[in-house]
């Protein structure tokens, strides 16, 4: 399983980013995606997460109505849309898959919010 996170960078409060996650290794469209987070001091905490079909959708209360979770399987790609960006969404971003009992991650993306 290899999970590669693009689409990071610096951005002003108020932007927008789209971050992608390439995957291979696995049946790519049998699985649901997530996307989390880390930021400076805290813990990993889920983002948005999407189902095999991408049908489907969950997102942590804090980016509700800002960020959007979509996948396309032909691609073997997830994405995070990223709309009015606040400072406190800093933090490295990484995508996520389980398969069996083994949890896989990308090595992140840096999200930098700030003016």
């Amino acid at each position: 399983v290899q999970l590669v996170e693009s689409g990071g960078g610096l951005v002003q409060p108020g932007g927008s980013l789209r971050l992608s996650c390439a995957a291979s290794g696995f049946t790519f469209s049998s699985y649901a995606m997530s996307w989390d987070r880390q930021a400076p001091g805290k813990e990993r905490e889920l983002v948005a997460v999407i189902s095999s079909a991408g049908g489907s959708t969950n997102y942590a209360d804090s980016v509700k109505g800002r960020f959007t979770i979509s996948r396309d399987n032909a691609k073997n790609t997830v994405y995070l849309q990223m709309n009015s960006l606040k400072p406190e969404d800093t933090a490295v971003y990484y995508c996520r898959v389980a398969v069996g009992n083994v949890r896989y991650w990308g090595k992140g993306t840096l999200v930098t919010v700030s003016s």
